[in-house]
């Protein structure tokens, strides 16, 4: 009866303290706590995701440096798409705050449409949060929410990127189909500059309580002591560069949320937007033609995780 005590005490007092690590991802235990997608791409990308044995055969994934690597072929011509991974965690999440420790990521290169995200089940009805997304040469990072109907962003205030679409149902009239409700970051260093500054941190914050979800990244000099700690504290973090607060019902809207890492190419974004993009477009007619036939451009295409945790 007293241990009964004691422990819902400490519990308690962890609660009133702050976030307390739940799940650690890193090089240690990785790969065993996610699923490899081998099928195919559901955006249409001109890629080849391969199963966990292909991507640790072919080099694709390695945990030997100390650090996370997932990369993509960049030695072959690839007439089937290029061969790449995307993986899902295991875990699923209601709430919570996601740490992602990101030395390196496969974007800013033309074909390349890298994510790190969100899902829930049965797509849109639980919800999607795309973290740091983008295609091509894009130079900012795009953080958007993709939701069944009833979602919207309630002010286009209290975050520093700016608000590109404000409802986040996926077949919203008057946007584009799948466009949801996106803020985009003003900040280079969280997408074309990312690496040359070895990259930083992503915080997502998942909080039903107060209906929020909010967005924060540090560049790797930036980064609060109380994040490397391990004892992070939102509250002191400043303004988030993104924040979905009001508009939604968030414990509706989103539900059992597993974590991505993918890297496809071209697809219903990278490649529809290859023409209005003056580098990719001056070198191929076609998106698709020079994923195929330029293995090298897609040398840095990888991704290098330093750490993923989950508070709650």
């Amino acid at each position: 009866m007293l241990s009964t005590v004691l422990s819902a005490l400490t519990l308690v007092h962890l609660s009133i303290a702050g976030y307390v690590v739940h799940d650690t991802y890193d090089p240690s235990n990785f790969f065993d706590q996610f699923s490899f997608f081998d099928q195919t791409d559901p955006t249409q990308g001109f890629v080849d995701y391969v199963s966990a044995d292909v991507a640790n055969s072919s080099g694709l994934i390695d945990t030997s440096g100390g650090s996370v690597y997932i990369g993509t072929d960049h030695t072959n011509e690839a007439p089937n798409g290029r061969p790449s991974v995307r993986i899902t965690s295991n875990k699923s999440y209601n709430e919570g705050l996601v740490i992602l420790d990101l030395e390196h990521f496969p974007g800013g290169i033309c074909g390349t449409w890298p994510a790190f995200w969100m899902v829930g089940p049965n797509w849109p009805s639980a919800g999607e949060i795309d973290i740091m997304e983008g295609a091509n040469t894009q130079s900012t990072n795009s953080m958007t929410l993709h939701t069944s109907s009833g979602c919207e962003i309630g002010s286009s205030s209290g975050f520093a990127g700016t608000m590109s679409t404000d409802n986040c149902f996926v077949n919203a009239a008057g946007q584009d189909e799948n466009a949801g409700c996106g803020i985009s970051d003003t900040d280079e260093f969280t997408y074309s500059g990312f690496n040359e500054n070895k990259g930083g941190v992503f915080a997502t914050e998942i909080d039903p309580d107060n209906n929020a979800i909010s967005i924060w990244f540090f560049s790797r000099s930036s980064i609060p002591s109380d994040i490397t700690s391990g004892n992070p504290d939102p509250t002191s973090w400043g303004q988030p560069r993104a924040s979905f607060n009001s508009g939604c019902d968030i414990a509706e809207h989103f539900q059992d949320l597993q974590i991505v890492f993918d890297l496809t190419f071209c697809g219903s974004w990278a490649g529809s937007a290859w023409s209005s993009d003056s580098t990719c477009a001056a070198m191929s007619d076609s998106c698709d033609a020079y994923v195929e036939s330029n293995p090298s451009a897609f040398t840095d295409a990888y991704w290098t995780i330093n750490s993923l945790k989950v508070y709650q």
